[in-house]
């Protein structure tokens, strides 16, 4: 048995109690001008024996792992004098950790990694999901990501078998669904890709979750965006969409863009009124709609479609009537991580701790004070 298992470097944050079985390595498109996360990389395939080999090294930790904290003396507890017994009989930390935090969190949800599962032929999916069930009886759940290319080019009996296996969602990063910003960031993804991939998602009974990033149409694009997003979401219906708000970031042919001048970033307060656009533009559908991530500036944009629609956009029409300062407060105290919903506005404390950081600096420009509002956005990259 091996004494250690192999995991990529991404999940998405919902997943954060799944255990991680890598089924590929890195993205097999790679060229979205937005993302760096595998540059540098090349796509591969593992090999099915090795997938297994590490599924079958999660069972036998996690059978050591249940042994000790079941027997006598155990106090059901996950141990630190637990985890030095599993290092002596050879297991890694990298091994251990990761079954030990998913125990924790119940041991039963599991991600597929890297960035397109998918992409692997149907049958060979099918024996991982199966195995994968078959090996660790506990897991009730299993997700993985998805090009909405790779999910327009497989059937949809294809999609039968593998919800049949134990496929129970599938992340894909839409991003927008307007073409001439999908040709633009690189996408290597239509419109009609993200509808026809997802409806078919959606009709093997597979849960469904779209990325959407708004900000990234830019002041060229943001009308464009918003709408034709919104669309593209109606005619899919997904599960959940999450927002997830863009951040130009360096090494990448985005950034390089705008220093050429190809493209010029919303402000935050911008990219917040084409998020009121696009909620505004949804219609039809029956979606919770997630804004899970600190470079989001409203967490609290969040609810289920038709009927919390108006209490969403509700919230983003609070924060523009709060005067100037106060917009700026929230947005300083979101950034450094004080503020999650308007609310904590009225913690007396921060604010006034805010507000006086706000006026040492106030002889800045706002640019000069944008940089560092961004400069501190950067550390959650």
């Amino acid at each position: 048995m091996k004494n250690t298992i192999e995991q990529g470097p991404i999940r998405p944050p919902s997943e954060a109690d799944s255990l991680l079985i890598r089924v590929t390595r890195n993205c097999p498109w790679n060229k979205c001008a937005f993302c760096h996360t595998y540059d540098g990389t090349k796509f591969e395939v593992r090999p099915m024996a090795e997938i297994k080999e590490d599924i079958l090294t999660v069972r036998e930790i996690a059978e050591r792992i249940r042994e000790a904290v079941g027997a006598p003396g155990g106090n059901g507890e996950m141990s630190g004098h637990l985890l030095q017994i599993l290092y002596q009989r050879g297991y890694s930390p990298e091994a251990v950790l990761p079954v030990v935090h998913w125990l924790s969190r119940g041991g039963e949800n599991v991600f597929l990694q890297d960035g397109n599962s998918l992409i692997l032929k149907t049958p060979d999916l099918v024996e991982i999901l199966r195995f994968i069930k078959e090996s660790l009886p506990t897991v009730k759940r299993i997700t993985s990501y998805c090009r909405s290319q790779t999910a327009r080019k497989k059937t949809r009996e294809e999609f039968d078998l593998i919800a049949q296996a134990g496929l129970s969602r599938i992340h894909i990063g839409m991003e927008s669904g307007y073409d001439p910003l999908l040709k633009f960031i690189k996408k290597g993804s239509s419109q009609a890709d993200h509808i026809e991939g997802g409806r078919k998602i959606k009709a093997a009974g597979i849960s469904l979750c779209e990325y959407v990033m708004p900000g990234l149409g830019g002041k060229r694009w943001t009308e464009e965006h918003a709408r034709e997003t919104a669309h593209a979401i109606n005619m899919i219906n997904p599960d959940f969409v999450r927002l997830r708000s863009l951040y130009v970031v360096g090494n990448t042919e985005l950034y390089r863009m705008t220093e050429r001048g190809e493209f010029e970033s919303l402000t935050e307060e911008e990219t917040l009124q084409e998020i009121k656009r696009f909620i505004g533009g949804l219609e039809g559908i029956e979606t919770t709609l997630i804004s899970d991530h600190i470079l989001n500036l409203l967490e609290e944009i969040e609810g289920k479609l038709p009927e919390d629609k108006g209490r969403m956009l509700g919230v983003i029409d609070r924060f523009f009537s709060l005067p100037g300062e106060e917009r700026l407060i929230f947005r300083l105290g979101r950034r450094l991580g004080y503020y999650r919903r308007l609310d904590d506005l009225g913690r007396a404390d921060i604010h006034d701790s805010l507000k006086n950081w706000l006026a040492r600096h106030a002889k800045d420009d706002a640019g000069k004070l944008e940089q560092r509002l961004s400069d501190i956005m950067q550390g959650y990259i």
